[in-house]
């Protein structure tokens, strides 16, 4: 095994992260488990085997509030006697699935808040002692909706495609000063990240009168067709593993496999054939919203009517 590290993860509590936590204390690292679910934290603590080499430790932190960012900053510090951490693996996040023209700015809002100004904000907390160091390594979990955009999940890949740039950003900046950069792109992940998306959207499936309802009234069917390409969170568990742990990463870590050779195969293809790729395989075609060859849109007869 490599040196033993002390690893800091956001959004510990379940899914990827929580995964992730207990896959490295498993390796005997040092690892900082993290989230806003004390109940959830403990459940992690009790799932440890408690004969593993590495040390699991928790703590509540919400990364949209700066005292408790500084509570963090401090409580790693008083761990590690001054020396801070070893690596960062900023994980929170979450979406809302819902047609973009409709999701409302304090949802929007929300999104960025934890997914974008929550990472950065992070990153500032703990990035200065390991750039006085000469050492250290950021780990981000983006998305593969970070390089391809679905429907009905814009504005939730448009914060995954600023940590992208963000992350590109940084590793370059940071170079000189011995602080690695690698980005994390998952695709479709057996968590409750789906179910969390649906159910934050569903306020905007309820309204009926929707422009969108012929396409939000099959979302069930949109999300078991998801769940059937889905793999289990350990898949990432490693990729952040071995991002967390390599002394030279690599810059992007897609997981699985399959889910990038999907990527890349869209993206070769002129953007019309992967936008009607996409358009069909999600609904939004024109029969499904009854406006079919020689039909006319309700906002084309409302103007002829008036």
């Amino acid at each position: 095994m490599s040196k033993a590290r002390v690893i800091l993860i956001t959004g510990a509590t379940a899914g990827i992260g929580r995964a992730t936590a207990l896959h490295l204390a498993r390796l005997g690292h040092h690892v900082i488990a993290t989230g806003r679910n004390e109940k959830a934290l403990a459940e992690v603590r009790e799932e440890l085997a408690k004969d593993a080499p590495g040390i699991l430790e928790t703590l509540r932190l919400d990364v949209t509030d700066a005292a408790s960012i500084a509570d963090a900053v401090a409580f790693v510090d008083a761990q590690t006697d001054g020396h801070g951490l070893d690596v960062l693996v900023n994980n929170a996040g979450y979406g809302t699935a819902g047609p973009t023209e409709l999701i409302t700015d304090a949802d929007m809002r929300a999104q960025y808040e934890t997914n974008v100004f929550g990472l950065m904000a992070m990153v500032r907390a703990f990035l200065p002692k390991m750039r006085a160091r000469g050492a250290g390594t950021l780990v981000n979990v983006s998305s593969l909706g970070g390089r391809l955009t679905l429907p009905l999940m814009g504005v939730y890949n448009s914060t995954k495609y600023a940590v992208e740039s963000l992350s590109d950003a940084l590793r370059v900046e940071l170079r000189p000063f011995g602080v690695q950069v690698s980005l994390i792109e998952p695709g479709v992940i057996a968590t409750n990240f789906t179910d969390r998306s649906m159910s934050e959207g569903d306020k905007y499936r309820r309204d009926s009168s929707s422009p969108y309802a012929p396409v939000l009234a099959r979302a069930d069917e949109l999300r078991a067709l998801s769940d059937r390409t889905a793999v289990d969170a350990s898949v990432i568990a490693k990729a952040i593993a071995k991002a967390a742990t390599s002394r030279r990463p690599r810059p992007r870590y897609v997981a699985p496999f399959s889910a990038g050779l999907m990527i890349g195969f869209l993206r070769m293809l002129p953007t019309r054939w992967s936008d009607a790729i996409l358009a069909l395989a999600t609904g939004f075609t024109k029969k499904r919203f009854g406006l079919g060859l020689g039909a006319k849109s309700p906002t084309k007869t409302a103007q002829l009517v008036a």
